[in-house]
């Protein structure tokens, strides 16, 4: 009998990120190594990176294998599952991604590769068509991108869908961004037209300290994967790192005034921005209730049948 991904009730969902432009600070590249590591998944199906992948920019890599043999490993795209075997049981002490009620998460596809260089819309249909093969419910395409945002705030996260029922779901809203994009995008359009629901869930990077990976980032996209599919992911090192990276921040604006000064606009852009947010949020919850308290007010009293 030949190893088969575990199989379950629950919907089967697949979690994907590419490195390149999509992945400031290496938050989402990270968030998949960490879910792999903690799954123990294993590598499903390859899509090869020749015809997609500029080798000049992402060169494989020389690599010795247990038998002291030298081989290349190539920037392919490669899908992860996690494998059960027959006579196997899972360590119910293990450290793993779990559900709400503790059972270990069976049903979860991870895909990782590097942003191709050329024949998007090919690298699309075949992504789509992995999916289809794997018979893969729902989809959720991680991104991170540079922006305005305070190193010493928390990450801000976006989700998006081209899904009303899934925006209804979640509380995912339908993106009006017009611009240039990168393939998450491509692929994203590619499976709304395969009708196949898809969730783009991004995380806002610091641009001043872009030669580091952020893993406060990545530990915000976890925080938002466990909201979205109910379920428990540990964190193992990340926060530690995370309050080490913010640290180091901090100890190298201590002494440049410059970035200090610009780092503290940051940050009152970011409290004027939420203090304006909730207090709008406030004042429409308030209203709400006004409106409410009117209807009941004007409504008839009931009827000596209806009593």
């Amino acid at each position: 009998m030949s190893d088969t991904p575990a199989r379950s009730s629950r919907p089967r969902v697949l979690i994907m990120a590419f490195q390149g432009w999509s992945d400031a600070g290496d938050a989402t590249t990270e968030v998949l190594q960490h879910l792999a590591g903690l799954t123990d998944a294993e590598v499903l199906h390859v899509i090869a990176a020749e015809g997609y992948v500029d080798f000049q920019v992402h060169r494989p890599k020389l690599l010795f294998d247990a038998e002291g043999k030298r081989v290349l490993e190539w920037p392919d795209t490669r899908l992860y599952g996690i494998v059960q075997r027959p006579g196997e049981e899972p360590d119910p002490d293990a450290e793993t991604v779990r559900l709400l009620d503790g059972s270990p998460v069976t049903d979860l596809f991870l895909l990782a590769g590097v942003e191709p260089a050329r024949d998007w819309q090919t690298f699309a249909d075949e992504i789509v068509e992995v999916i289809d093969a794997w018979s893969i419910d729902s989809v959720i395409i991680l991104g991170s991108m540079f922006s305005d945002a305070p190193h010493s705030r928390p990450i801000v996260t976006s989700v998006s869908t081209e899904s009303a029922a899934l925006r209804a779901e979640t509380g995912a809203v339908r993106s009006s961004y017009e611009g240039p994009v990168g393939i998450a995008t491509v692929i994203d359009l590619a499976l709304a037209d395969a009708g196949i629901e898809t969730i783009s869930l991004w995380a806002q990077v610091p641009h001043y300290v872009h030669s580091t990976p952020s893993p406060k980032a990545t530990l915000a996209l976890l925080d938002k994967l466990e909201e979205l599919l109910d379920i428990v992911i540990p964190r193992g090192e990340l926060l530690a790192q995370a309050n080490e990276w913010e640290a180091n921040i901090n100890r190298i604006a201590a002494a440049d005034e410059d970035m200090s000064r610009y780092i503290r606009s940051l940050e009152e852009s970011r409290d004027e921005a939420l203090a304006a947010e909730t207090t709008g949020d406030a004042i429409a919850l308030e209203f709400e209730k006004f409106l409410e308290g009117g209807r009941a007010e004007n409504a008839e009293p009931p009827s000596d049948e209806e009593e």
